[in-house]
């Protein structure tokens, strides 16, 4: 009977041990999820109030830098790499934009 109970107790320890391994990682996604179309209808020559109006709040908007606005997206799935990046960039000059950098590199393993 004694044995019966330790062959219990050790599989129990075993099947606690091996379940302990897989824990959930939720889906994180950061930062600003800008459509296509909306970027495509940002043009040179707008205004902060109306870049703002299209593609919702800058990531960043450096304090130092206020003549630039990024855009920063991802997408991580549970234990993969981020599997959807998008970074932004958009300069101003006199309020107006000057520039629009539309497809810069991220990290993909963010």
């Amino acid at each position: 009977m004694t044995m019966r109970k330790s062959l219990i107790s050790v599989l129990l320890c075993f099947s606690l041990l091996m379940s302990s391994g897989c824990v959930y990682r939720a889906n994180i996604a950061q930062g600003n999820l800008i459509k296509q179309e909306d970027l495509d209808q940002a043009e040179v020559g707008m205004t902060k109030n109306q870049i703002r109006f299209l593609l919702g709040t800058p990531m960043i908007d450096d304090p130092f830098h206020s003549e630039r606005w990024d855009y920063v997206y991802y997408l991580v799935l549970g234990r993969d790499d981020a599997i959807q990046t998008r970074w932004v960039s958009i300069f101003f000059a006199d309020d107006h934009v000057s520039e629009i950098r539309k497809e810069q590199e991220l990290n993909p393993a963010l």
